[in-house]
């Protein structure tokens, strides 16, 4: 058994790098080895992940703001407080803020994360229009 209280001890919040659009913050709640990865991140307006997927999924839990999620090849969607998106294993997708709104979730990714390309602006605003 391992009880993390609210945040994962000696380790500190992160600015998210280069698989992320924009300034995207990371606050550790349980770092992983060998249990799930749980982190609760703020997304500010326009900022998104970059297209990945998890190696056994990854679960969200949308506290904040509004948000948008969308997965390769489909249509994606508007997510808000109380919203949970499962993502299954292996799926491609990405996750963030609206233009106009930041975005607070709780991810938990099980197992290995595959970064892809980033998202573009052209597929960004695409998706807005509902596209």
């Amino acid at each position: 058994m391992k009880v993390t209280r609210g945040h994962e001890p000696g380790m500190a919040s992160d600015r998210r790098g280069p698989t992320f659009t924009g300034e995207v913050w990371a606050d550790p709640v349980m770092a992983g080895g060998g249990a799930p990865t749980i982190n609760t991140v703020f997304f500010p307006p326009g900022a998104r992940t970059h297209w990945h997927s998890h190696e056994q999924g990854q679960l969200l839990f949308v506290t904040h703001g509004q948000g948008r999620v969308q997965v390769r090849g489909g249509e994606g969607t508007v997510v808000g407080p109380g919203d949970v998106v499962w993502f299954p294993a292996g799926e491609v997708h990405w996750h963030g803020a609206s233009p106009d709104s930041y975005l607070t979730h709780t991810a938990i990714s099980l197992g290995e994360t595959s970064w892809l390309d980033a998202v573009s602006d052209a597929d960004y605003v695409a998706h807005e229009a509902g596209g």
